[in-house]
């Protein structure tokens, strides 16, 4: 199965008993049936991405990365590779190199949110599929090339620092890992 086809699948099963996040669903399934390039960075109508908030449960805290190029606090995440095999691979994937920690564990249920937003051109869309994912106890994270700092953040400071995206995906991963107790 191509990563293209996991998206369709990962998509089509993704719960949307939330506010608009069954429009956007649909937005992402449009934009892959329009698109067979649409997992690529080279998709210049925009293209799917993944990324996973590390979270810390024990100690109600999320890490963040400070992004190199855009100056923001955010979940760590970024572009499909061809390697990749599954979203959830790709998101993991970059969360493993973007926090420097080993051992991540995505939470079960698939991805938490979705999350479109525009970039700078060429390109004009990142359809980012945000899942979360749990650090191993005692893990210590390390900055990588695309950071220019990591910070672990209460669940409660978040919004004094991150976007409304970030702050949505802390709240509905708050919400899954409540589900799992």
């Amino acid at each position: 199965m191509s990563l293209h086809d996991d998206a369709v699948l990962v998509l089509k099963g993704y719960d949307t008993d939330r506010e608009d996040q069954s429009e956007l669903r649909r937005t992402y399934l449009d934009h892959l049936a329009g698109h067979p390039d649409g997992m690529w960075k080279a998709c210049g109508a925009g293209h799917l991405t993944a990324s996973a908030l590390v979270v810390d449960p024990e100690r109600g805290r999320v890490l963040l990365t400070l992004h190199r190029k855009l100056q923001m606090w955010l979940q760590m995440g970024g572009h499909c590779e061809p390697q990749d095999s599954t979203l959830a691979s790709a998101a993991l994937r970059e969360a493993t190199e973007e926090s420097g920690i080993a051992g991540l564990i995505l939470l079960p249920g698939g991805p938490v949110r979705l999350d479109r937003h525009p970039i700078p051109a060429p390109c004009h869309w990142h359809l980012d599929v945000q899942y979360a994912a749990t650090a191993p106890a005692g893990a210590t994270e390390q900055i990588s090339e695309e950071s220019l700092d990591l910070r672990w953040f209460p669940y409660d400071e978040v919004a004094g620092v991150a976007d409304a995206s970030v702050v949505r995906l802390v709240e509905g991963t708050r919400a899954r890992l409540e589900q799992g107790r």
